[in-house]
């Protein structure tokens, strides 16, 4: 039997995924994605609850973390549906990465209060859990049993969102993203019938945001927008969100993360993170978020922390195939000059993310990566990124672990031998 060379066996995989993955992105292309209803400016959050006062909803679970609770960050909208009659629960045990226990608490506690609505106050990861809960609940499933592509044969139960941080654009996306803490894998729930039905964008809620959280989040946000407008996926529609989201976030993270209480560049900063949700939910994402899923998965290393240090080395990597799509991105972020080449402002775009990243505190490595784990992390990336995701350009796995050790402390351990012996 002869054996192609290396280089021409993952050439073909290369043809073979990127073939699928057109014929998918025919389909995406006419997907209708409902998009919610958007109160925009500081009280929106009250002013959600007024509304949803007038819907006829007798008694809504607000699903959030200890955190918002305790800074009090949920009580506009608590006061409003109070004033119009509407009673609440609160469901304040989601922790980091909607872990499924929690979502299973959630789904209980739900069902024993009767509850016939849900708002979602917070990151990430109350309003995927809250969309989880929602989707369960209507389709009497644990949650693992909806994990994939429209799993559940019933619309979730009536679902609204208050985000408070600037980055992951849940509340206008079609996923929920959990973790097993049984496994360490992240699971996605996909079905565009979870998109919220109305969200509210209230700049007040994000002023006491820590800097390291404002960086964070506001990366991941620019990681949603960069990543849709280079894959195979874009349209003129994602094009026009992640262009406008990536302006935004040049214009004002620096400032939302050094002056916390500037509501404008609050508002812009969530504004953004919307524009560039809109923008991979249609589009999708990529290589940046297959790996930082990994390390969330292994470490639980802060999604956007993971994806904000993964980004420079990732479009290094895929600049070639993409010099024009990043240099339009450079001009909108006000990088280069319009008459450089492409290839000049794919690299001066990229090196602004490491400039930017610097700025903002973001460490250029992953504290809890260990060179022993590297393999399996890049093996279930490419994995995940292969089946799932519209890249420019494919890479091995031996590519993946290249830039995975790129971002390995000088402090990690060194690979062992099967023996035990450290190896050199």
């Amino acid at each position: 039997m002869i054996e192609m060379p290396a280089i021409v066996g993952d050439t073909v995989r290369s043809i073979g995924l990127a073939t699928a993955m057109r014929a998918a992105g025919v389909v995406t292309g006419v997907l209708p994605i409902p998009q919610p209803l958007l109160l925009v400016g500081p009280g929106s959050s009250r002013r959600l609850g007024e509304a949803l006062a007038g819907f006829g909803h007798r008694r809504i679970m607000i699903v959030t973390d200890k955190v918002i609770v305790a800074k009090r960050l949920h009580e506009g909208l608590v006061k409003a549906l109070t004033a119009g009659g509407v009673a609440h629960v609160l469901f304040d045990e989601i922790g980091a990465d909607a872990p499924i226990p929690d979502v299973e608490r959630g789904i209980a506690a739900y069902k024993k209060a009767k509850c016939d609505a849900i708002v979602a106050i917070g990151g990430g990861s109350p309003m995927d859990a809250a969309k989880a809960i929602a989707s369960s609940v209507a389709n009497r499933k644990h949650p693992s049993l909806l994990v994939g592509y429209f799993k559940g044969l019933r619309a979730p139960e009536p679902l609204y969102a208050v985000p408070t941080t600037a980055g992951t654009g849940s509340e206008v996306t079609v996923a929920a993203v959990l973790s097993d803490p049984a496994t360490g894998r992240k699971l996605v729930i996909a079905d565009t019938r979870l998109v919220p039905k109305m969200a509210a964008l209230d700049p007040a809620l994000m002023t006491g945001l820590p800097p390291h959280i404002t960086a964070a989040t506001g990366i991941d946000a620019l990681t949603h927008a960069v990543e849709a407008f280079i894959g195979q996926w874009a349209t003129d529609q994602s094009d026009r969100m992640a262009l406008a989201a990536v302006g935004l976030i040049y214009r004002h993270l620096r400032e939302a993360y050094a002056h916390g209480g500037n509501l404008e560049a609050r508002e812009q900063m969530a504004l953004a993170s919307t524009y560039a949700g809109l923008a991979f939910t249609r589009a999708n994402v990529g290589y940046v978020h297959a790996i930082a899923h990994q390390l969330g998965g292994k470490y639980h290393v802060h999604h956007g922390l993971a994806n904000a240090i993964l980004l420079p080395p990732v479009l290094k990597f895929l600049s070639p195939a993409v010099p024009r799509r990043l240099a339009l991105l450079a001009v909108r972020a006000g990088i280069g000059k319009p008459s450089d080449t492409a290839a000049v402002l794919a690299k001066k775009f990229i090196a602004s993310i490491e400039v930017l990243n610097k700025d903002l505190g973001i460490p250029a490595t992953v504290e809890a990566l260990r060179e022993d784990d590297i393999p399996e992390l890049a093996k279930a990336a490419c994995w995940e990124a292969d089946t799932n995701y519209p890249v420019p350009r494919y890479m091995s796995p031996k590519t993946c672990e290249g830039i995975l050790r790129q971002v390995l402390p000088a402090t990690a351990p060194k690979a062992t031998r099967k023996g035990g012996k450290r190896a050199v």
